[in-house]
């Protein structure tokens, strides 16, 4: 039984949860990928993920498994519609819509998409307390419930020789993803995964956060870890990816709400 399936199986039967919906056929789960990506993409607008062109999300095509949706080189987060995503292939070649790919959202995000082919979405972004982290060259420590998530379950590539654009170091990214939902890119900033869009968005932004927890306890004073046995039992109980989509759901409910252009 896997960890989602544990964690439905739990659930009172008399209670209504909303859950990931299923599809019986790609058009329609490609659609929704591309909708859940176009608003992913407005919520890192507005907590200030951006920085100038910096920063993607990328959703796999579920019927082109080697091409991925990604949000246009140059265009910010805060603007992007449904309407404005690009596919790209294998080979880097925008295969649909009418903007440029950035170079660096293809040189790592292919390689992750490549090398875990469960992986539906992969957000990457230079946020600020991620960047502050990564400057340390550290992982983040199990010191809150909400880092739980994390513990034993992201890496560290542990290297910095400039802008991500060559093929080889993305691979070199992803096997320091390894089978983890995170890495910290020393010196540079955080990349998540999910197997949904909405989880590896919500990954992203709880992570972002658990950074800037760790740097303003630290700055504090001394830090009290939790016990290794009870982070690990804190992780099993938060760190799977229905978990991660289901904290998601709010932030999601409240763009769509707000922002309904994001469809167009």
């Amino acid at each position: 039984m896997t960890a989602d399936e544990e964690f439905l199986d739990k659930l009172p039967t008399d209670l209504v949860f909303k859950l990931p919906p299923a599809f019986d056929n790609a058009e329609d789960e490609r659609q929704h990928r591309k909708e859940r990506l176009a608003a992913a993409l407005r919520i890192f607008g507005r907590l200030g993920f951006e920085e100038g062109v910096a920063g993607h999300i990328t959703a796999r095509d579920p019927e082109r498994t080697d091409h991925f949706w990604v949000n246009p080189f140059g265009m910010s987060f805060k603007h992007i519609r449904v309407s404005d995503l690009i596919l790209v292939n294998h080979a880097g070649k925008v295969v649909e819509g009418r903007y440029p790919v950035n170079e660096a959202a293809f040189a790592i995000h292919s390689q992750i998409h490549q090398a875990r082919p469960g992986v539906v979405a992969a957000a990457h972004s230079h946020s600020t307390h991620g960047r502050a982290i990564s400057a340390l060259g550290s992982r983040l420590e199990p010191i809150t419930q909400d880092v739980c998530a994390f513990y034993q379950d992201h890496g560290l590539f542990d290297d910095y020789t400039g802008v991500v654009t060559d093929l080889e170091e993305g691979k070199r990214i992803a096997a320091a993803l390894g089978d983890h939902k995170a890495v910290i890119l020393r010196n540079h900033g955080l990349l998540t995964v999910g197997d949904t869009v909405d989880a590896a968005a919500w990954w992203f932004i709880t992570m972002e956060r658990s950074c800037q927890v760790q740097l303003l306890a630290k700055a504090a004073g001394r830090v009290v870890p939790i016990e290794h046995d009870d982070a690990v039992r804190t992780h099993e109980q938060i760190g799977n990816d229905l978990v991660g989509w289901i904290n998601y759901q709010p932030l999601h409910d409240q763009i769509v709400r707000e922002q309904p252009d994001l469809f167009d």
